[in-house]
């Protein structure tokens, strides 16, 4: 099954957020090894991204983003496993505490 977002194809899960938020995924992440001078250029082009009036809901939509990025994969992403929750009420541990 492919996926596409507007005319381009997402091949990966980088290339869908990056075509889902229209920018580049490194532009906020950064980029292991980058320099000082590099994460200040990257930096400032972020800051210029999100002062400008079309990407004004770009925190929001990278918050709903990761959201239900989380929702439908947190098993394998996270390796969560549901606690099972006790029945009935809670007993106080100190002996003869009022329930």
């Amino acid at each position: 099954m492919r996926t596409y977002i507007g005319r381009q194809q997402a091949v990966s899960a980088e290339d869908f957020a990056e075509l889902a938020l229209g920018t580049p995924v490194e532009l906020w992440l950064g980029v292991e090894g980058e320099s000082e001078m590099e994460r200040a250029a990257r930096m400032d082009a972020a800051r210029d991204i999100l002062a400008d009036p079309e990407y004004r809901n770009l925190p929001d939509d990278v918050a709903r983003i990761a959201a239900e990025v989380i929702e439908t994969h947190a098993p394998e992403l996270f390796n969560v496993v549901p606690l099972a929750r006790p029945s009935g009420r809670r007993r106080s541990a100190r002996k003869g505490a009022a329930a």
